[in-house]
């Protein structure tokens, strides 16, 4: 079962940004999509935004810095501490992992993930937050561990 929603060619970016690799996109091209978080929105219905959805779709694509970028509107909204902002801020920090991964950062992508792990270990195991499955996304965890172990043999 796959965690990532379809990702739209209407939110598709033109290109994955990658720090000091390629051009970062242009001032407020998010701003549409980080809009959709409004700010009297219920905590529990933030998986119904489309910057949650995009946020989810761009991990799932590899646009791991476009990921953080509009689910920070997401977690901005959550209340601390809660099950639905430890959810937002281990998919944030594993877009990071990711990031750092194609950065060839491999020690600061070992921390990140480190990172998830805290934050998935305070969310419920047995029940969806925020409509993700957490034993789903340990599995994504897994595999960017393995994909860091696989290049970046110590």
């Amino acid at each position: 079962m796959c965690i990532w929603p379809e990702l739209s060619e209407v939110l598709r970016p033109s290109h994955v940004y990658v720090p000091g690799k390629t051009p970062r996109h242009p001032e407020g091209w998010f701003d549409d999509i980080k809009s959709t978080v409004d700010p009297v929105d219920l905590p529990a219905a933030l998986h119904q935004t489309q910057a949650f959805q995009a946020g989810l779709a761009y991990l799932g694509a590899g646009y791991f810095w476009e990921c953080h970028e509009v689910l920070e509107a997401v977690w901005m909204r959550t209340a601390d501490p809660s099950a639905e902002r430890d959810l937002v801020q281990a998919l944030i920090q594993l877009a990071n992992a990711r990031l750092k991964l194609l950065m060839e950062r491999p020690r600061a992508a070992l921390r990140l993930c480190n990172m998830v792990q805290a934050h998935l270990a305070r969310c419920p195991a047995d029940v969806p937050v925020l409509g993700v499955r957490i034993d789903l996304l340990q599995r994504e965890l897994q595999v960017t561990r393995s994909e860091l172990n696989m290049h970046y043999k110590a």
